[in-house]
């Protein structure tokens, strides 16, 4: 499945649903406790990928360029390939003295 801006992707093990941010620059399948994203409902969530996500929240995978949104959070963690994506730094705003 191409990954392009927008498009919305759900677990297949559990709640989390996300939308692409930011897509790939190389073809990737995102996973979402252990499982692809998008895939047949009914695989069992992996005990090493149960981190959660949160609402609101934007991860990425610096490596490929990925940025996703968590528009439904999960029990399920976030990753590519089996490496878990990482939890996006909200930017520091300038101070209003």
């Amino acid at each position: 499945m191409e990954l392009k801006p927008g498009t919305r992707l759900k677990s297949s093990v559990c709640d989390t649903e996300v939308v692409i941010v930011r897509p790939p620059r190389e073809q990737v399948t995102l996973e979402c406790g252990g499982a692809p994203m998008g895939g047949e409902a009914g695989a069992g969530l992996d005990a090493a990928h149960a981190e959660g996500t949160l609402l609101g929240k934007r991860y990425v995978h610096e490596p490929v360029g990925l940025e996703v949104l968590c528009v439904k959070p999960g029990k399920g963690s976030l990753s590519v390939a089996g490496t878990a994506l990482t939890l996006k730094d909200a930017k520091q705003l300038p101070s209003s003295d």
